[in-house]
C-alpha cells in the first residue's frame, strides 16, 4: 500500500446519511446540479496539502487540498478530501450499527486496513452495495460543493488490495464511476488518488479529471501520471522518505508534476514543530 495522509474524522457522515432515502441525486436537485460547470485545478503556481488542519495558504499558492470537514481556502482552487472506500477513524461502531451490510466481513469479522487498523474496508462487491455506499457519501460530496470547494479527491481507491481477496479492482472502479457522476452533477471535478497502475485504463472509464499522487517521485510513477493526465496532476512528497536536497532533484525532473510539494508525514499546521513545507 502506498503511504498516505493521516486520517481525520468525517463527522458529518452519519447525520447526513440518515436523510438519504432515494437516489444519490434526484428530481430537481439532479437537474439543477447537472447544469453546474466544473474544471480541473490550474497547472501553475504552488500547491499545499492541508489535510492535517487548515491554515492560511502560503504566498503564491493556487491549489490547496483540505479535509471535507474543513472550509475551502479563499481565493484559491480548493480540493475536498473524502475517504470513499474505507470507514473513517472513530466511525467503525456507527457503520456497524447503521450500515453493517456495507462493511466487508471475513470469518465474521470486519476486514481492516492493516496499516490503518481503525478503518474498515467497505464492501464494493455488488451493484446494490456500491449504490448504497454512494448514497451514504452523497451528502458529503454535496456539502463540499455547497461550501465552495471546486473538486474532490476520493481516497483508498485501491482498498481491494487489502480486502483479503474478497474484492476485485473492477468493484472499486464501478463505485468510483458513481462518485464521478455525483461530483460532476454537483459541479465538482474529481481527482484520481494514487493507484498509478490503473491511471491509463480508469481515467476514461471512471471519468477522472485530474490526479492527486502521493510520492510519485519516490515510487518513480510521475511519468505514468504525466502520460495519462498531462499537466493535470499534483504530487505530494513526504520528508520521512525524501530529504530537502532529494526533493530539489525531483523538482528538476522532466516528468515531475507541475504542482509539487514536500510536506511532513502527518501534515501538521505551521504551529507544530514538526511542520514542513517546501514547493517547486
Amino acid at each position: 500500500m502506498r503511504p498516505r495522509r493521516i486520517a481525520t474524522v468525517l463527522a458529518i457522515v452519519v447525520a447526513a446519511s440518515v436523510a438519504i432515502t432515494g437516489c444519490v441525486f434526484s428530481g430537481s436537485e439532479a437537474t439543477a446540479a447537472a447544469k453546474k460547470k466544473y474544471a480541473p485545478p490550474p497547472t501553475s503556481g504552488y500547491v499545499d496539502y492541508q489535510l492535517g488542519g487548515a491554515y492560511p495558504v502560503p504566498a503564491g499558492t493556487t491549489v490547496v487540498a483540505r479535509d471535507s470537514t474543513a472550509k475551502p481556502a479563499k481565493g484559491v482552487y480548493s480540493i475536498c478530501y473524502i475517504n470513499g472506500f474505507q470507514t473513517q477513524p472513530g466511525e467503525q461502531k456507527t457503520w456497524l450499527k447503521k450500515h453493517k451490510a456495507l462493511v466487508l466481513f471475513k470469518n465474521g469479522k470486519p476486514v481492516v486496513d492493516a496499516n490503518w487498523p481503525d478503518e474498515y474496508i467497505l464492501n464494493t462487491s455488488t451493484p446494490a452495495k456500491r449504490k448504497a455506499i454512494a448514497k451514504v457519501m452523497a451528502p458529503i460530496i454535496e456539502n463540499c460543493a455547497k461550501k465552495g470547494f471546486k473538486a474532490i479527491e476520493i481516497d483508498n481507491l485501491d482498498s481491494f488490495t487489502r480486502s483479503a481477496g474478497l474484492l476485485k479492482a473492477g468493484n472499486n472502479r464501478e463505485l468510483a464511476k458513481l462518485y464521478a457522476t455525483a461530483a460532476h452533477k454537483a459541479g465538482l471535478a474529481i481527482g484520481q488518488k494514487n493507484s498509478a497502475e490503473y491511471a491509463k485504463d480508469w481515467r476514461k472509464k471512471v471519468g477522472f479529471d485530474f490526479a492527486v499522487a502521493e510520492e510519485c517521485a519516490v515510487w518513480d510513477e510521475c511519468g505514468v501520471y504525466k502520460e495519462t493526465y498531462g499537466k493535470r496532476f499534483i504530487d505530494i512528497e513526504y520528508t520521512d522518505d525524501l530529504s530537502s536536497e532529494e526533493f530539489a532533484e525531483a523538482c528538476a525532473s522532466t516528468t515531475r508534476a507541475p504542482l509539487m510539494v514536500l510536506r511532513d508525514r502527518d501534515l501538521q499546521t505551521p504551529s507544530s514543530p514538526d511542520y514542513a513545507y517546501q514547493h517547486c
